[in-house]
């Protein structure tokens, strides 16, 4: 965080500062990282008491101070020998201080804020971005999947006096999160990759996820860009709800960037990126899938607008080796692979892996897919588990075997369909699947592993990866 004195925090957060027999202290500067959690506290750091569904965070105050907190942030007094700023909501306090951060360092001229939201893909293209960004100057960007109400604004406190590119993932499971987000960070890029039925059972339906994303670009000004998919109509019609200046991405002809000329193989992804006014560029995108590509556009795009060359662009993309761990993550073996991309699943997702998996396979080439539960899909559950065993059939897997009660229904369907004699397959647990899969492998199998994150089935995949990493079949 950039240096800020103990008065300024205690000014930033609406708090009131205690500092017990040191009443001196209140311009001491402190630099240190932002933490929610105790563990993570570094000598001159600041905790963050906050109050959560399962425990208190006051409770770990004292292991704070323990690994060298030099401030507390509380809700009520703490007896510990540690100046606080008590606050009325831990949260909001956090969300009031990287707002003031961002603007402190907004103030200087030079910093650009990009920020993500999407269905589908958001962590990658962030990842992407980063990637880009990195190269041309000092780039802050989430690490996993910080993009709430919590995450969002801790990667916003990680901003220093040398910050040029702040990128930031922004997700919501309720109207106006995403609005309080773009309020605390002012984007002068703001991204939308999809709208899709991811989480669709928390917000209620399709209609109220679309609403939920487009607070990405209803608030951007006419001086900044927002950053549309041209190839997802209903991002695309977001054009209409923003005054930024529209940018789109896609496959289409309509796309500003663009890309063609798309191979997919297990090495990555391949494509030519079109670039506004300028030559054609070949990308070897060691990503795997397709739909990747999108996100590949979309963090080209929103670069190439911060003013980053087209060179450094591609150098980029091709310098990411993987989505990020669990996603689309190739594990090589002695004779067949492993694709675990079980970190998150939503029918779209679902389905763009089952088709990169199709597309893999040869008649050489055995193709598995080892499938578990989508979650947060509410009522359209079972009908979107039904439509996924539906495509494994018509994508002609070789071997289905799915996972969990939750996901019967995609067995079921799939059982259904066609004239299938055992080619799919149900299990209770990932321990059955891990027996089951471990006894069916033969050389040049492709094994894909796909679920939402908590089926738990990342583990399996992992598991998978080492058995053929050390096994010939």
């Amino acid at each position: 965080m950039i240096a800020l004195t103990l008065a300024e925090i205690a000014e930033a957060t609406r708090g009131r500062l205690e500092l017990g027999d040191s009443p001196d202290m209140s311009e001491t500067k402190v630099s240190g990282t932002v933490e929610t959690d105790s563990r993570e506290i570094k000598p001159g750091g600041i905790f963050v008491a906050r109050r959560g569904e399962a425990t208190d965070g006051h409770l770990f105050a004292p292991a704070a101070v323990e690994n060298g907190a030099a401030l507390l942030i509380v809700e009520r007094p703490l007896e510990i020998a540690v100046a606080q700023v008590v606050v009325e909501d831990a949260t909001e306090a956090l969300g009031a201080l990287a707002t003031y951060v961002v603007r402190r360092v907004r103030e200087r001229g030079d910093l650009k804020v990009a920020a993500v939201t999407g269905s589908n893909g958001k962590t990658t293209t962030k990842n992407l971005l980063d990637a880009i960004l990195s190269r041309v100057g000092a780039t802050v960007a989430p690490r996993e999947s910080f993009n709430n109400e919590v995450g969002a604004p801790l990667t916003m406190l990680k901003l220093t006096e040398d910050t040029r590119f702040l990128v930031l993932e922004m997700g919501a499971s309720g109207k106006g999160e995403i609005t309080r987000l773009i309020r605390m960070a002012k984007p002068d890029v703001g991204i939308v990759l999809t709208v899709g039925l991811a989480h669709a059972g928390e917000f209620g339906g399709i209609e109220w996820t679309l609403k939920t994303k487009t607070e990405m670009v209803a608030d951007l000004e006419p001086t900044d860009v927002a950053v549309l998919n041209v190839d997802d109509p209903r991002v695309n019609g977001m054009a209409d709800k923003t005054a930024a200046r529209v940018v789109r991405f896609g496959q289409s002809p309509a796309a500003d960037v663009r890309a063609d000329s798309v191979r997919v193989d297990t090495s990555g992804t391949s494509f030519r990126l079109l670039l506004p006014g300028e030559e054609p560029r070949p990308v070897q995108f060691r990503v795997l899938g397709e739909h990747h590509v999108t996100n590949a556009l979309a963090a080209a795009t929103a670069a190439h607008e911060l003013g980053v060359s087209g060179d450094d662009i591609v150098a980029g993309l091709e310098s990411v080796t993987r989505a990020e761990r669990w996603r689309m993550e190739v594990l090589p073996g002695l004779d067949t692979a492993v694709i675990n991309d079980a970190y998150n699943a939503s029918p779209d997702s679902m389905a763009a892996a089952l088709k990169t998996l199709a597309i893999l396979g040869t008649e050489a080439t055995r193709t598995i897919a080892i499938l578990g539960e989508m979650t947060e899909l509410g009522d359209l559950s079972g009908e979107e588990h039904d439509r996924i065993g539906l495509l494994a059939v018509r994508l002609n897997v070789s071997q289905l075997v799915v996972v969990g009660e939750g996901a019967k229904r995609l067995h079921l369907a799939a059982e259904k369909e066609g004239s299938w004699d055992g080619e799919s397959r149900w299990v209770a647990t990932a321990d059955e699947a891990y027996d089951l899969v471990a006894d069916m492998l033969r050389a040049g199998d492709l094994v894909l592993v796909k679920s939402s994150n908590s089926a738990g089935l990342r583990f399996l995949g992992d598991r998978l990866g080492e058995l053929v990493s050390c096994k010939r079949f």
